[in-house]
């Protein structure tokens, strides 16, 4: 992090006094609280998933899909939508990937996608 960042508990603290301040009440802090703190859960298993499928699937099947990596993103995004799509219209349950692996494979491709543009996703 760089000297201007703060640290996300820093962060929670500062919103926390600046809420006082501001005169919100406590639930309105309490529930903003949460908030971050899911938000810290949720991305915590999104990197936990995203390191484990790196290490199972390593970085070729990204950089080396046909039309590049960022097409190759492009297709997996696609299918993961489209199959969120058939799974909402429907109503079907899967029985083998539910909608939240569904929407946490999606979420790291897109972080995929960002160490690709800032060319941190390894070629080799």
């Amino acid at each position: 992090m760089g000297n201007n960042t703060l640290s996300n508990r820093d962060w929670i603290e500062t919103y926390r006094d600046g809420a006082e301040r501001r005169g919100f009440d406590s639930d309105s802090k309490d529930s903003t609280t949460r908030f971050i703190n899911d938000v810290g859960d949720v991305t915590s298993e999104l990197f936990d998933l995203l390191i484990t499928k790196h290490h199972d699937y390593g970085p070729k099947n990204i950089s080396q899909s046909p039309g590049g990596a960022l097409n190759g993103l492009r297709v997996r995004l696609w299918d993961k939508l489209a199959r969120l799509n058939n799974l909402v219209d429907t109503g079907v349950h899967p029985q083998h990937e539910s909608l939240e692996d569904t929407f946490k494979d999606m979420a790291n491709y897109a972080i995929i996608g960002l160490l690709v543009l800032r060319d941190k996703w390894d070629s080799e």
